[in-house]
């Protein structure tokens, strides 16, 4: 499914401001199978954009459209993963992980059947049992994942979903996301402000301006890569510089 972002363009209203633009411009595509992130300073549109492929907003002019069709509402055709998990406390770890299957009416050996398989692979099989309150905060979010994956859906959207971990749940979380990737081979489009992690995970870094956000610069990344080397140093301190204002 190629995802198509065409002159995107977005201004909200609100009461300071008649007319208050986010989204300037926009045009780039996003093939199956990548995983790329979208990275920029806070607050400078990054997650409408995401919202936009949600089906949760649309562009002011321009167009988003997916394999050919404009994306009119949101589809089971694209998960959504949040800053935080937005787990029930009152359910246990599978049964949060079945719950959306359930809302679809997916019979309960089928719930948990892919509830196990998802589970096993975030490595959380011997947690089924545990309440909310009882995980870490990695383990919550492995947890909102594995929710995530048994839609079955094509697209996985991330909106800094590992931005309240420590350092060392972080690189946890990066290396479980990159094989869950590897596994299922799915688009995912996975919001951050942070260079390292946009530069660990991506396929393709779109790096955008402070608001109203435009595309200062899209960086297409190979792997397996060495961030050590020159060439990585060299893009990743252009990126530094660029967020810390330091260039045009």
């Amino acid at each position: 499914m190629s995802l198509i972002f065409d002159n995107v363009c977005m201004a909200f209203h609100s009461e300071r401001a008649d007319r208050d633009n986010v989204l300037e411009n926009i045009s780039f595509t996003i093939e199956p199978g990548e995983l790329v992130c979208l990275l920029g300073a806070s607050g400078c549109g990054k997650t409408t954009l995401l919202n936009m492929v949600a089906g949760l907003v649309f562009p002011s002019t321009g167009s988003v459209t997916l394999d050919g069709d404009s994306i009119t509402a949101p589809g089971p055709d694209r998960s959504y993963i949040f800053q935080e998990p937005a787990l029930f406390p009152w359910l246990n770890v599978a049964d949060n992980v079945e719950f959306a299957m359930k809302m679809q009416g997916v019979p309960k050996d089928k719930r948990e059947e892919k509830a196990t398989h998802y589970l096993d692979m975030v490595k959380l099989s011997d947690y089924k049992k545990y309440r909310v309150h009882e995980l870490s905060g990695g383990m919550k979010q492995r947890v909102a994942l594995a929710r995530a994956l048994t839609v079955d859906s094509n697209i996985l959207l991330m909106d800094e979903p590992f931005a309240a971990l420590d350092n060392h749940t972080k690189d946890e979380m990066r290396r479980h996301l990159l094989e869950i990737w590897d596994i299922t081979k799915k688009t995912i489009i996975f919001v951050t402000h942070s260079i390292d992690e946009a530069f660990i995970l991506a396929d393709k870094v779109v790096l955008f301006t402070s608001r109203p956000a435009m595309i200062k610069k899209i960086y297409n990344l190979s792997r397996p890569r060495d961030l050590a080397s020159g060439g990585y140093q060299e893009m990743m301190g252009e990126v530094k510089a660029h967020l810390a204002g330091e260039v045009d």
